[in-house]
């Protein structure tokens, strides 16, 4: 298997973290999202949706999104399993992972291709182009502060997202602080419990992946 990577994206972080947690190891490919690599016709053929991550089978097959890479490796590498223990555990693990990332990735997303010159006419990711909104942009900040409340108030009286399991949530909530980096946000001061939840995380051997 090969997986398209690249390094400084955040969407690619989470099947870094995904791997390192499960200790699988992938050979690794950099596609190069500044100087529009995923739009070369080498990778089309790959992925037609022009995005990292995309994990290329043995097979040639190709599987692109997040969740859908995760959920695959998950089934080949079952040991320390990251998307429940059980069925319960399993669906509130769901739960909270499609939660993050509507309120929290999507909303970053939002907030920095609305915004960013170097996002003009690309406001989402893709092989199509977009107009920027900046109505979506000033909309995406005030969901970001809404997420760091939320998260704050979540891990108040929880260590993870789901009680005390580590799973894909974590990850995906993680990579997702850091992701509103590049919206010039950061963890507010008076969000001590979301700080502590962070800095557990952060020091995480995954979390250098």
């Amino acid at each position: 298997m090969k997986l398209y990577d690249y390094k400084l994206a955040p969407n690619p972080q989470r099947v870094r973290m995904f791997m390192v947690e499960k200790g699988i190891s992938i050979e690794t490919i950099q596609v190069d999202l500044m100087k529009a690599e995923q739009f070369s016709d080498a990778f089309k053929k790959i992925n037609p949706l022009c995005e990292v991550p995309a994990l290329q089978l043995d097979n040639g097959n190709c599987i692109a999104q997040v969740n859908a890479i995760c959920r695959y490796l998950e089934e080949l590498f079952p040991e320390n399993p990251l998307y429940g223990r059980n069925p319960e555990e399993r669906a509130r693990v769901e739960s909270q992972n499609h939660w993050v990332h509507i309120n929290g990735g999507l909303a970053v997303g939002e907030a920095f291709r609305n915004s960013s010159h170097n996002f003009k006419n690309r406001a989402i990711s893709g092989p199509h182009n977009y107009a920027q909104i900046p109505e979506l942009a000033k909309r995406g900040l005030l969901r970001i502060d809404n997420l760091f409340a939320d998260l704050d108030k979540h891990f108040a009286n929880s260590q993870f997202m789901v009680d005390d399991y580590f799973s894909v949530a974590d990850i995906t909530a993680f990579t997702t602080i850091n992701f509103t980096n590049w919206a010039k946000k950061t963890i507010p001061e008076g969000c001590t419990h979301l700080q502590r939840w962070y800095d557990q995380i952060g020091g995480r051997p995954s979390a250098k992946a």
